[in-house]
């Protein structure tokens, strides 16, 4: 009985080890990966991205859809979320950080002193739960506004213009009111080419 008792016991504990040996792996997983900030020479984000990948490092470039009028036709362009900065990420089990700052495209690593910069996962992790599921893209919204806020028209025909905001209309559009030709006009634009008048 005592053998019985005892041979059970002993599974009992194997199983308790493999399990807390597993969960101690995932655990030592977890941290030796790590997101670090890197800057891109001007311009230079797509090409980086490709060759950091091809060396088999982790990176997430958030890329903005921005919507404005060009010679009076409404058009739309991809742009860097954050100009000249990737997000990197590092197993330090098996990589370092130095072949990151030689890569074309590359000027370094954002740095706190000597050290790297570490981002923390859930930064990541938001920024790419704001993305548009299907493009991978983000999108500006309405930038928050109330009715009867001034914003002032950065870009497109009526840009130079300041005005009130009244609503939106749409995923990309808002109408503001504008003064022309001495009247209040309700205008229809793109809701990225408007920002918040900032008080002098």
């Amino acid at each position: 009985m005592n053998s019985v008792r005892s041979a059970y016991e002993r599974t009992i504990a194997q199983d308790t080890g493999r399990v807390l040996g597993n969960a101690e792996t995932v655990c030592k997983l977890r941290l030796a990966r790590r997101w670090v900030l890197a800057l891109a020479k001007p311009s230079s984000e797509e090409v980086a991205r490709t060759n950091l990948e091809r060396q088999g490092y982790g990176v997430y470039y958030p890329r903005l859809l921005q919507r404005m009028v060009y010679r009076g036709r409404e058009t739309a362009r991809i742009i860097p979320l954050f100009p000249g900065y990737l997000f990197v990420q590092l197993d330090t089990a098996k990589q370092t950080s130095a072949p990151v700052r030689s890569t074309l495209g590359i000027v370094d690593l954002v740095r706190f002193g000597s050290e790297p910069a570490s981002v923390p996962d859930s930064i990541v992790e938001d920024l790419r739960a704001r993305a548009d599921a299907e493009t991978g893209l983000h999108r500006l919204n309405a930038c928050a506004l109330e009715r009867g806020a001034a914003v002032s028209v950065g870009s497109g025909v009526f840009a130079g213009l300041d005005g009130v905001f009244e609503r939106e209309v749409g995923e990309q559009r808002v109408i503001v009111l504008l003064s022309l030709l001495g009247r209040e006009t309700a205008v229809r634009i793109p809701s990225d080419s408007i920002r918040r008048s900032v008080a002098v």
